[in-house]
């Protein structure tokens, strides 16, 4: 059984009146039992030789068994600030990674569902990988 955690830690001096210091552990697990998710696609980087203008699949929904605990990362790997990915889960605009952002969500991978993104910008860089229980 493969062990993933995962962290998030959210960190500031000055967003509140208190320093904000944030920080949640979670273990990948499959749905509906603690055995550990231990499959993956792997961690994929592509670039856009030019802007992508419709939505592309990064992930395509049919290629995994949907309603099970698959978890999705996405970054956004340009450095110039306006550069941004638009992140799409079917036909739903889920929102923006500016340079450097970053996703981490579930995903179902119902049908329909695909991951899908859009790009500012030429020459753009992002990688993603799916933590998955099955695939289809």
């Amino acid at each position: 059984m493969a062990t993933t955690t995962a962290t998030l830690t959210l960190a500031s001096a000055d967003l509140t009146g208190d320093a904000l210091s944030l920080s949640t552990t979670s273990t990948l697990s499959e749905a509906g039992n603690n055995t550990g998710l231990s499959q993956t696609t792997g961690l994929t980087r592509k670039t856009y030789a030019s802007a992508v203008s419709s939505q592309e699949a990064i992930l395509t929904a049919a290629n995994y068994t949907n309603d099970e605990a698959h978890k999705v990362y996405v970054k956004n790997l340009s450095s110039t600030a306006a550069e941004f990915v638009t992140i799409f889960i079917g036909a739903v605009e889920v929102g923006r990674l500016y340079a450097g952002d970053f996703m981490f969500i579930p995903w179902s991978a119902v049908s329909s569902a695909d991951i899908d993104i859009k790009t500012s910008a030429a020459n753009m860089s992002i990688e993603f990988m799916a933590f998955v229980q099955t695939f289809a």
